[in-house]
């Protein structure tokens, strides 16, 4: 999960082997939750992807998305926050990332768009977010 437009579709793809989730450089393309299982090396996991949180939505499709979010929430073992390692640590970030601590779940900060070397210093300033160490990924580069 995370706000609009950080990857969390792209990631899902690259996780899942194929193409199975619209990915568009428009916020709001993904609405409702995607699932699949996703094999990786000897295990297998269900995964769920999200539209973008925001949390003070309180009508229409945002507001929906929210629910959607919520309930993948709820329903997971282990949630993956990502974050965009480009725009660096925005408000949403902060509130969802405190969602998720007052929610008391498992949970693993992603770093996206960390596609080489050099950009891995982006991922420092997510410590704030207080879940830990960020861990950098380019959903899209693989």
């Amino acid at each position: 999960m995370g706000r609009p437009n950080v990857g969390k579709s792209t990631l899902f793809n690259r996780l899942l082997g194929r193409k199975a989730a619209v990915v568009h450089g428009e916020p709001g393309v993904t609405r409702d939750r995607n699932f699949a299982v996703v094999r990786w090396g000897r295990s297998s996991f269900f995964l769920a992807d999200t539209g973008g949180y925001v949390p003070d939505a309180e009508a229409g499709i945002e507001a929906l998305v929210r629910e959607q979010a919520s309930l993948a929430i709820e329903n997971s073992s282990v949630v993956v926050l990502l974050v965009d390692g480009e725009s660096g640590v925005t408000p949403l970030d902060v509130e969802i990332a405190r969602l998720l601590r007052e929610k008391n779940k498992r949970s693993i900060l992603v770093v996206n768009k960390i596609d080489n070397d050099e950009r891995e210093g982006l991922t420092y300033e997510f410590h704030k977010l207080g879940m830990g160490d960020p861990m950098a990924v380019s959903a899209l580069h693989g």
